[in-house]
């Protein structure tokens, strides 16, 4: 008989509940909805010492004018995963939706970023417009509806994975309390970044769309 593993589904638990193997050596994937803070998070890790995958491709720009942190290779995850050999101890934005991409032979540590949805979809509403792109195809409603199930869904399967981890982080907490946050973040990483740095990223400025 299989029996399934729980992840790290509670920021309040600490790494003696963490499984050796992945304690030691994980990919650390950044993920969450589009627009979620998943690149403050980046810059959080990044100011706390900690490696990232980025290519700096997409540039900064008005909505993300700290820069996006992102690395194209991981949109295509299921045609070449051989980059993941040497990211072992280092971070990478993964949106939510290519998690179930990820190989299931490697091991991971997820930090999922998660914030008030209509602040999302606010945001997102506010790119498009910028970009001059159409708002009205699918109302507030639906959009907050498909997101939910997809979020239901993904949280499910990934507390049946035996190879990932998963920290949930909120990102009005952070903007609220980053130092509370920034520690909680470095206990479930192994106590390996400076949350002084971590917490001095953090540029409330940039909470725009806030309910």
């Amino acid at each position: 008989m299989k029996t399934t593993k729980k992840i790290i589904k509670n920021s309040d638990e600490h790494d003696s509940s963490i499984k050796p193997s992945l304690n030691e050596s994980a990919i650390i994937l950044v993920s969450g909805l589009p627009r979620s803070g998943t690149s403050m998070m980046m810059r959080m890790l990044e100011a706390g010492g900690m490696d990232l995958l980025v290519d700096h491709i997409r540039k900064a720009d008005e909505d993300n004018p700290k820069g996006y942190y992102e690395f194209e290779k991981i949109k295509k995850i299921k045609k070449d995963s051989s980059w993941l050999e040497s990211s072992y101890g280092k971070a990478v934005k993964v949106v939510s939706m290519l998690l179930y991409q990820m190989p299931e032979h490697k091991k991971y540590k997820v930090i999922f970023i998660k914030r008030d949805m209509s602040e999302i979809l606010a945001s997102q509403k506010k790119m498009l417009e910028r970009r001059g792109q159409p708002t009205g195809r699918v109302n507030d409603h639906v959009m907050a509806m498909k997101f939910n199930a997809h979020l239901m869904k993904l949280f499910k399967w990934l507390d049946e994975q035996e190879n990932m981890l998963t920290h949930f982080v909120s990102y009005n907490d952070v903007i609220s309390d980053p130092m509370e946050q920034s520690r909680r973040i470095n206990r479930f990483l192994g106590h390996r970044l400076e949350v002084d740095k971590m917490v001095n990223v953090v540029d409330s400025s940039l909470y725009r769309q806030r309910r």
